[in-house]
């Protein structure tokens, strides 16, 4: 789908090369996280009404599997009374809803697989957001220090000693390089941090739901 295309295009886009290339990267970089916001809700909203239309089918496949089990027990009740004609009758219909059921399910196998893709879709571009995010204000700082270097290095070349006034902007620009990557790097191992402890009290609740269940339908643990 085309929604789908246009996230895949957002996920694999590299943020470094796209500041590179740009005449003015603070508006690019803007709009870059503004498109994936877009897309993001968009996505959302995508993956929600998949979930809806996977339930919907979900509930037809197990109407339909009920009626067939129905529809058997009537043929079961019409043959021991002899009522060879009703008996038909309720085998025929029970066929109908059996191979119903069958269809629905096959449905419902689809669009689990497609619910997976979209919400694999979700978390990429969700991660990828957070990415340009962190990384915004680290990219547009190099860019300016380049036009900063590039400025300064035209002006010693002008009145000379050009390569005293390069080194110390090189030296100068490595210090600030290390100083914004240590800073990101920080910031992501936070969030990794928060997300491993998120899961731990995940796994706490379900194992403490699970012996729950175990005492209460009296199944050892």
């Amino acid at each position: 789908m085309a929604l789908l295309d246009r996230v895949s295009t957002l996920i694999r886009a590299n943020l470094n090369d796209l500041i590179d290339r740009a005449e003015n990267p603070e508006i690019l970089i803007k709009q870059v996280l503004l498109d994936m916001e877009n897309q993001l809700l968009q996505l959302k909203t995508q993956v929600a009404v998949s979930i809806a239309d996977q339930h919907m089918l979900e509930k037809k496949q197990k109407e339909n599997e009920a009626a067939a089990s129905d529809w058997l027990r009537k043929a079961e009740r019409a043959v021991d009374k002899q009522k060879d004609d009703l008996a038909r009758a309720a085998l025929e219909r029970h066929r109908s809803s059996q191979q119903l059921s069958q269809n629905y399910q096959e449905q419902v196998t689809d669009q689990a697989a497609q619910v997976e893709t979209l919400k694999s879709a979700l978390r990429k571009l969700e991660q990828k957001l957070a990415e340009a995010k962190s990384k915004k204000e680290m990219l547009l700082a190099r860019h300016r220090r380049s036009l900063v270097t590039s400025r300064a290095n035209r002006a010693e070349q002008s009145i000379g000693d050009r390569s005293k006034a390069a080194t110390f902007e090189h030296l100068k620009e490595r210090v600030m390089h290390s100083e914004a990557v240590s800073h990101a790097e920080t910031e992501l191992l936070m969030d990794d941090v928060g997300d491993r402890l998120a899961k731990l009290e995940q796994e706490d609740e379900i194992d403490r739901m699970l012996a729950e269940m175990k005492t209460r339908r009296g199944v050892a643990n």
